[in-house]
């Protein structure tokens, strides 16, 4: 599994070679929003990425940059949905084999989508240690190559693709926040800004039931949680050895958001943007709106990350929000 830190060049190539078979998402406003945080904000849609979320990017890149015999082992890794459903897409598109590691917890549709790929499951317990022990004894049965969901160059390369592209469609931003879970995606981000703006803030929004990030950078070390209980599945990883020196030396500050602000936040981007977006996509901006003043008469750019839900279990259904009028 490739741990160097990627540069800038990285990102570029991976762009490159991610381009037959990702979407350039498009760029979003609204008034609404704007009014509420005090802020000029630009929402990059990965929720209409293919396979529905950002985690396309990586996983493409990683697949396409393995040689013929790599492929020819096929790949594996562990998710709870969002970079299993890209990796088997990637394979698929490449032809080889895909087995994913799933938590027993996996929404539904995650697991549908995974299997609709043509990628095989294997479940889990739902903890960081049972994926791992999970993915190794995969890894042993069919000498398959790992694609780590963020711990991993390629990965990370291709995730910054996404920032090269918002700082293309909006070149003028002030800052930039994105979701932190494992931190592939903030990493990637970091080193997209920094290389071309390095003037900008970059910035990260994480589950405050899931906050191993943020008390990572506030203890100088990074901190690994196990089984974190947040409606934003998708950000339960603890960070990796290498986003861990990425974030701890490039990303500004990290929010916090609580479960009731991360569901608020998600049922107004559906009610006022008319967009789907799930609980993990929303964590950024339930960050801005919880706590306006850093990003206040800024123009920011907020990472949305991925758009698949269960419709059938929707959070609101369940929980009680409060949702401004007008």
């Amino acid at each position: 599994m490739p741990m160097n830190r990627p540069s800038l060049d990285d990102l570029q190539r991976a762009r490159s070679r991610i381009a037959p078979w990702i979407h350039r998402t498009p760029v979003l406003t609204s008034e609404t929003f704007d009014r509420m945080s005090g802020a000029s904000l630009f929402f990059k849609c990965e929720n209409f990425q293919k396979a529905g979320a950002f985690k396309s990017r990586g996983a493409v890149n990683a697949v396409f940059s393995l040689t013929d015999d790599q492929a020819r082992r096929g790949v594996a890794t562990h998710s709870s949905g969002n970079h299993g459903m890209a990796l088997a897409r990637a394979a698929a598109c490449r032809g080889i084999a895909c087995t994913v590691v799933m938590p027993r917890t996996a929404p539904r549709a995650k697991i549908d989508a995974v299997r609709g790929y043509g990628a095989d499951i294997v479940f889990c317990q739902p903890t960081n240690t049972a994926r791992a022990e999970a993915v190794a004894d995969v890894l042993e049965k069919t000498g398959a190559e790992f694609v780590h969901p963020f711990d991993d160059s390629r990965v990370i390369a291709g995730q910054g693709s996404c920032a090269l592209e918002l700082l293309e469609q909006v070149p003028d931003l002030d800052a930039v926040i994105a979701p932190i879970g494992g931190g592939g995606l903030i990493s990637g981000t970091a080193i997209a800004c920094r290389g071309i703006r390095p003037s900008l803030s970059v910035y990260a929004g994480e589950p405050a039931n899931a906050d191993d990030a943020w008390r990572s950078l506030a203890a100088g070390r990074r901190l690994v949680e196990d089984a974190p209980d947040t409606i934003a599945d998708g950000l339960k990883a603890s960070l990796g050895e290498l986003t861990w020196s990425i974030v701890s030396s490039e990303v500004d500050a990290i929010f916090r958001a609580s479960e009731a602000q991360i569901v608020d936040a998600m049922r107004l981007t559906w009610e006022r943007m008319k967009i789907v977006i799930e609980p993990s996509c929303a964590v950024p901006l339930a960050a801005v709106l919880a706590q306006p003043e850093p990003f206040a008469h800024r123009r920011v750019g907020v990472i949305l990350t991925g758009g698949n839900v269960d419709l059938a279990c929707l959070p609101w259904q369940h929980t009680t929000t409060t949702t401004p009028k007008g």
